[in-house]
């Protein structure tokens, strides 16, 4: 696996590698000694997934505090747009994002740490997102941050009138009402 750590540290691209032949390919997309050697500790707890059609924004979700996730997260199906926004208090790219193309076609997966606002959305007709974290799902530590937000300065790369979103996600904070980890 090739791992890119990002602009924003902590935040890395992992680039498992395709053995191919007529068949198809085989790939290793997850190691525990392997990615721990470049990322370090983190103890994935479980793993979930979406299926989500064209135009469907995720996000920006981030739990706060003590129930705050670390995500490894990679596209099966389809492709995605994939943001994290960096909500580190202290930290000198906090409020800063990295985009990162994920899909079935590239393999890639990225590596959010705790202390991060999360989201994608669908570029395909359809697409099936995975991935795996290390905390529980704490429905009252439960935020949403703004995807339109001017400030974050987010090219989604859907035009708005496209996009199809949950009522929880049309209503998130704006950057400057949330509180830094």
């Amino acid at each position: 696996m090739k791992f890119i750590e990002q602009r924003i540290k902590g935040v890395w691209v992992i680039e498992p590698i395709r053995y191919g032949d007529a068949r198809g390919y085989f790939s290793e997309v997850f190691k525990l000694e392997e990615f721990q050697s470049h990322v370090g500790e983190v103890k994935f707890i479980q793993d979930n997934e979406s299926f989500s059609s064209r135009g469907v924004l995720r996000g920006l979700h981030f739990q706060k505090g003590e129930f705050s996730q670390a995500k490894l997260v990679r596209v099966s199906r389809g492709q995605v747009l994939d943001v994290a926004v960096d909500l580190r208090g202290g930290s000198p790219t906090y409020g800063q994002h990295v985009a990162v193309e994920l899909s079935a076609d590239n393999g890639r997966q990225l590596f959010i740490p705790r202390g991060f606002a999360h989201g994608f959305v669908v570029l395909s007709d359809f697409a099936q997102f995975q991935y795996k974290v290390d905390n529980i799902y704490a429905p009252h530590s439960e935020a949403t941050l703004q995807f339109d937000d001017e400030s974050l300065g987010i090219d989604w790369r859907i035009p708005r009138e496209e996009m199809l979103l949950s009522e929880k996600d049309k209503a998130g904070m704006c950057l400057k009402d949330v509180k830094p980890f």
